[in-house]
């Protein structure tokens, strides 16, 4: 078949979608506007790159001069706020159930007398432990606060018996951490979360997409008349025409008739089903099903979506690129392997449609599959600590892939050559995807009967 024919089929599928868009906005804003607000809403969320100023309770049971300085202490911590002093359990409880505060630091009494003494004086933390981050910054910063606190006493003890400050604190710590952040040195979520969560809706929406695209034409029963509208004007004018000017029952049955006979080669029509009872307009042969035909009018039919989100691809990575500069080849490579992912989003949505000749399931198996998938892809779960069927899992969904060669190349700054692997994966992942929709499509149209599910 000549290249002027399929690129007549993609050009005919392109402005076959693009009518369809202009005449329902709901799809159309599924394309556009949806995944745009969905990239900005993600970053404003994250606008605040740093967690600060956590709130806590603390039930002061000492009231001596090292407790206030405690209460002090905490209150100057940039990961925390004293919200309220609180002077019962239950109360500090009921804050805690109305998330008015995420922890209570209970000080015991005889804090103050403990520590002048040399005796142990613990500082209670009770922190609601649902929210985990929360009460992971929560917990080091108390933490810190204690080891400064405990710091400033013996070196203030050793001080008094004639030790050098310099010396104090030397003899009070004489092993210390030299800590240095390889990534993310400034602990912005933006960076960490914001970047990888955008991905990861943009492949839930993607999937949708994939899925409604080719499965409104099943519910609709209108595959046929699409794929005679690609493959041949005269074609798609004959069935479009009887599909409009028949009204009974024998006519309808012709007209199945003539949509079936796309999935076959050419032949020539019995003359029940070749003529036209209103006008007998005789319709002799039917374009066979072309799987290069077929492949590019999917791409044509495809082609408005991956548009868009080429577009909001570009966005997300103009977004997640930090401050300091990323090399031209990081970003490029990141680009094209998200806009592998979002192909492959597309086709996995169609494939499950096509496999079950309903878009209901395929929409379910899409959601089944997409919606969890950032909980399996190492980032704010490790990777190397899940179970080994949850590993297995986390290798077959295309989002994991991609999200390692996200934070790789833009985050970590790592050679281009580290992420090619997953390029060349995405890549055959894709074709794979690509072929696979075309041969299920032309399987459904072989099949008009089983149109119309939902």
């Amino acid at each position: 078949m000549r290249l002027t024919q399929l690129s007549e089929a993609f050009i005919r599928s392109a402005a076959y979608e693009r009518r369809f868009l202009r005449k329902n906005p709901w799809d159309l804003t599924m394309v556009v506007w949806i995944p745009l607000l969905t990239v900005l809403l993600i970053w404003w969320i994250f606008s605040q790159t740093q967690i600060t100023n956590l709130p806590i309770g603390v039930i002061d049971q000492d009231n001596g001069p090292v407790a206030n300085t405690a209460v002090r202490y905490l209150d100057a911590s940039p990961t925390l706020s004293v919200r309220q002093m609180y002077y019962s359990a239950a109360e500090a409880e009921a804050a805690i159930l109305q998330r008015d505060i995420y922890a209570i630091v209970i000080i015991p009494e005889n804090f103050s007398r403990n520590i002048l003494s040399s005796k142990s004086a613990p500082l209670i933390l009770q922190v609601n432990a649902q929210y985990g981050t929360h009460s992971g910054i929560i917990q080091t910063g108390v933490q810190a606060v204690a080891g400064t606190l405990s710091a400033g006493v013996e070196i203030q003890r050793l001080i008094k018996q004639g030790m050098a400050p310099s010396q104090a604190a030397i003899a009070y710590s004489p092993i210390s951490i030299q800590r240095i952040s390889l990534f993310n040195a400034a602990t912005d979520y933006q960076q960490f979360l914001a970047s990888t969560v955008i991905p990861a809706l943009l492949h839930i929406l993607a999937m949708v997409i994939g899925a409604t695209t080719i499965g409104r034409e099943l519910r609709d029963k209108q595959l046929g008349r699409w794929y005679g509208f690609i493959a041949s004007a005269q074609a798609y004018d004959n069935i479009s025409g009887s599909i409009g000017a028949n009204v009974n029952n024998n006519v309808a049955d012709n007209t199945v008739q003539k949509i079936a006979a796309l999935s076959q080669p050419a032949v020539k029509l019995p003359n029940s089903a070749a003529k036209d009872n209103t006008n007998q307009k005789p319709v002799s042969t039917l374009p066979s099903v072309h799987m290069g035909v077929l492949l590019f009018g999917l791409l044509g039919k495809y082609f408005w979506p991956m548009l868009a989100y080429g577009l909001w691809s570009i966005l997300a990575l103009w977004l997640a690129t930090p401050q300091e500069s990323v090399a031209s080849s990081a970003v490029f490579a990141t680009y094209l392997g998200l806009l592998l992912l979002m192909m492959l989003s597309f086709w996995l949505g169609a494939i499950f449609t096509l496999g079950s000749f309903s878009l209901r399931m395929g929409l379910s198996a899409t959601g089944f599959i997409s919606a969890p998938s950032y909980a399996f892809a190492g980032v704010t779960f490790p990777y190397i600590a899940i179970s080994d069927s949850a590993k297995h899992w986390s290798d077959a969904l295309p989002l994991t892939h991609y999200l390692k060669l996200h934070i790789a190349q833009m985050q970590m700054q790592a050679p281009v050559a580290i992420s090619l692997p997953i390029l060349y994966g995405l890549t055959i992942a894709t074709v794979v995807a690509m072929m696979l929709t075309t041969l299920l499509t032309k399987r459904a149209l072989a099949h008009p009967e089983r149109w119309g599910a939902r």
